[in-house]
C-alpha cells in the first residue's frame, strides 16, 4: 500500500457488467482521491461525514441548495465579503432572505430568528475584524426558535480542525475553505462540509453530484498533502501570531489590534473556552488612514501584499479595498472595516524577521517609534 495517497485522475471507471463496478463509475460522482481526502477531513473535525467542493463558495453555495423559496437565513453580519455578497446578489434570487445579525449578542440573534429561518451561519473568528461568537448559545437559539428543520453552519476557516471543532460544540455543519489553513500551501483552491447528521449528509452528498462543484483528483492530492503537517504548522502560526500581536500592541504607531489570544480583546474568556489555541490571523488598525496603511503595505518585504491567508508565507492586505471591496462602504464602516485596517497572515518564518519587517513598515508609513 503506498505511504501516499495515489492521484487518480481517470474521470471514468471500468465496471464488470452494466450497474457491476468497484465503488466508481465517474469521476464527479466519485474518486478515489477525493474519498481519501473526505474521509481524513471528517476525522479532524470528529464527524462522520465529509464532502469537498472546488471552492469554499462552491461549497457554501451548495448549501443554500438546501433551502427552499421562502425560506430564510440569518447569518453573522461580519463574514466574509463573498460570503456576504452570495447570499445578498445570488441566494436572494432564489427567493431565500437573510437577516444579517451581530451573532456575538445573542439577544440580536433571537431577534433575528423567524419561524422560516431554515439556516443560521455562524463565522468566528469573523473576517476580518475577529469577533468571536459564542456556538453552543447560537446552536441553543436556533433549536428553540428556528424551523423545525433549521441547521446551524459554522464557517471554521480561520481557526482549522485543530483549534476549534464546532460539531462538539453543537453545530450541525462546519465548512472550510481548505484553501487557507487546512491546506497551508497557497497552491490548491478548495472548500469542504463535514457533519455527522446522516439525513444533511445524504442530501449534501446528492448535491456535490447533482450540481457538480466537484474539485480535480489533483487539487485533493494538495490539500491530502497539506493536513500532513497541519498540526505542526498551526503551532508555528499561534506562536509567531502571538508575538506579532503582542508587538503590535504595545506600539505607539497602532491605534488596536484584535486578537484572541490577547487580554485585550472583549471576547478573550470566550476564545479561551470555545478554542484549543490561536492561529496567525491579526488584524491591525494603523494610525492615520488609507495612505498611511497603503504606504506600510507597501514597504512591507517579509509579509507580502496579496489576499487570502493560511499559508506558511505571510500575507498582509487592506479588507476595504481587497477582500471586503463587495461590501458596501456604509456596511463596512458599521462592521468597523475601515481604510486604516490591516488583515495579517502571520506565516511560519522566523519571528524576529516578522516583527522586523513590521516594525521598518510602520516606520515608512507613520514615522520612527518615538
Amino acid at each position: 500500500m503506498a505511504v501516499i495517497p495515489p492521484i487518480s485522475m481517470s474521470t471514468t471507471f471500468k465496471q464488470y457488467a452494466p450497474s457491476e463496478h468497484t465503488g466508481y463509475e465517474y469521476s464527479r460522482s466519485g474518486n478515489p482521491t477525493r474519498d481519501c481526502l473526505e474521509k481524513c477531513l471528517a476525522s479532524l473535525e470528529k464527524a462522520k461525514y465529509g464532502m469537498v467542493f472546488a471552492s469554499g463558495l462552491a461549497a457554501s453555495n451548495t448549501l443554500t441548495f438546501l433551502l427552499e423559496k421562502g425560506d430564510h437565513i440569518v447569518s453573522m453580519d461580519d463574514v466574509y465579503g463573498g460570503t456576504n455578497r452570495m447570499f445578498k446578489q445570488c441566494t436572494s434570487r432564489m427567493g431565500i432572505t437573510t437577516t444579517f445579525a451581530d451573532c456575538t449578542d445573542i439577544s440580536q440573534v433571537e431577534a433575528a430568528v423567524q419561524p422560516n429561518t431554515k439556516m443560521v451561519w455562524v463565522e468566528t473568528p469573523t473576517n476580518p475584524t475577529m469577533k468571536l461568537v459564542d456556538i453552543e448559545a447560537v446552536v441553543k437559539v436556533a433549536r428553540t426558535k428556528a424551523h423545525k428543520d433549521c441547521f446551524v453552519v459554522v464557517d471554521n476557516t480561520f481557526m482549522s480542525s485543530y483549534f476549534q471543532r464546532p460539531l462538539e460544540l453543537g453545530a450541525d455543519m462546519v465548512m472550510h475553505s481548505l484553501t487557507k489553513y487546512m491546506n497551508g500551501h497557497s497552491d490548491s483552491v478548495m472548500g469542504a462540509i463535514c457533519t455527522s447528521n446522516e439525513g444533511l449528509a445524504e442530501r449534501v452528498r446528492f448535491l456535490q453530484n447533482a450540481v457538480g462543484p466537484v474539485p480535480s483528483p489533483f487539487d485533493s492530492f494538495l490539500v491530502n498533502r497539506g493536513l500532513k503537517t497541519l498540526a505542526v504548522r498551526m503551532k508555528q502560526h499561534m506562536s509567531n501570531g502571538l508575538a506579532v500581536a503582542k508587538f503590535l500592541e504595545a506600539d505607539p504607531r497602532v491605534e488596536k489590534v484584535r486578537h484572541p489570544g490577547l487580554p485585550s480583546h472583549p471576547q478573550h474568556e470566550l476564545a479561551k473556552r470555545q478554542m484549543r489555541g490561536y492561529s496567525g490571523m491579526v488584524t491591525v488598525y494603523i494610525k492615520g488612514g488609507k495612505e498611511e496603511a497603503s504606504t506600510f503595505l507597501k514597504n512591507l518585504k517579509v509579509f507580502v501584499l496579496a489576499e487570502s491567508l493560511g499559508g506558511v508565507e505571510s500575507l498582509a492586505e487592506l479588507p476595504s479595498v481587497m477582500t471586503h471591496a463587495s461590501v458596501p462602504l456604509n456596511e463596512r464602516e458599521k462592521l468597523g472595516i475601515s481604510d486604516n485596517m490591516v488583515r495579517l497572515s502571520v506565516g511560519i518564518e522566523d519571528e524576529e524577521d516578522l516583527i522586523a519587517d513590521l516594525d521598518q513598515a510602520l516606520a515608512a508609513a507613520v514615522g520612527p517609534k518615538k
